[in-house]
């Protein structure tokens, strides 16, 4: 039996002793698209010279969605990632409410979203969505849990990401649902994954608690799996999890758990 969707794995978080060419390469022997976070660290000629299958990079450097000043910074760093991307042909760029710094916390944190940072939320995806059609890319965002990773981003819980992506709702900005931070924040995983459908670029999963491979944890994935295959859903489910021992046993497990 064949898995019914796109599997990858965030390069990021597994093998953290070896370098990230060869994470990739090692991910692309074993049937797997790689996700990558932010791309300076990285030798790009090294990346390139894979042939791997890049399915997801953070899509932007700094900057934010709330405000004129973090908008520029948003457009600009945006806008030569999307060179990186397509030179890498990566093919979702990823975006959050606001940088992450250290520990994943925001570099803008806000506790409250006003009726202002909704519509300059709104007005910053829609220049994104111009940057996307002229360079021919795109962008996904993604939501976050605010009670154990990232305490105080905007914007990051699912319902906020799928009311901004659905009212913009054109086929260059889609959903990084992420179902690790969704289950910790908002639970209700299948149902969400319903209602997001039509708007979804990418799945990423992790147990919780923990934030490992399925199976260690308390989401039956096997069910989210069988459930996703009967709503139709065929695209990319990455691993964006740590491994609790050998990364190619957890990736197995992984395998295993989206294979229905």
């Amino acid at each position: 039996m064949k898995a019914p969707f796109q599997l990858a794995a965030c390069a990021e978080m597994l093998w953290r002793d070896q370098p990230i060419e060869w994470r990739a390469s090692r991910l692309k022997e074993l049937g797997f698209g790689v996700g990558l976070w932010n791309w300076p660290p990285h030798d790009l000629k090294k990346l390139e010279a894979t042939g791997a299958t890049f399915t997801i990079m953070n899509g932007y450097l700094e900057g934010r969605l709330t405000d004129d000043e973090g908008a520029d910074l948003l457009l600009q760093s945006a806008r030569e990632t999307a060179e990186v991307g397509k030179r890498l042909n990566v093919q979702r760029l990823n975006l959050h409410g606001t940088g992450l710094g250290p520990g994943g916390l925001p570099i803008r944190p806000a506790e409250v979203l006003t009726g202002a940072m909704w519509m300059k939320a709104r007005d910053t995806l829609c220049r994104i969505v111009d940057l996307a059609e002229e360079e021919q890319v795109t962008f996904t965002l993604e939501n976050l849990n605010l009670l154990v990773d990232h305490p105080g981003v905007p914007f990051g819980r699912a319902e906020e990401t799928l009311a901004l992506v659905s009212g913009i709702d054109h086929p260059r900005l889609q959903l990084n649902l992420d179902l690790y931070h969704a289950q910790i924040g908002e639970g209700n995983l299948i149902e969400l994954c319903r209602r997001s459908l039509p708007w979804i670029g990418e799945i990423q999963v992790a147990d919780v608690p923990g934030r490992l491979e399925p199976g260690t944890g308390e989401v039956n994935w096997k069910g989210v799996a069988r459930a996703l295959k009967a709503m139709g859903y065929a695209g990319p489910v990455a691993m964006e999890a740590y491994a609790s021992g050998d990364a190619e046993a957890a990736l197995d497990a992984f395998r295993d758990a989206f294979t229905v």
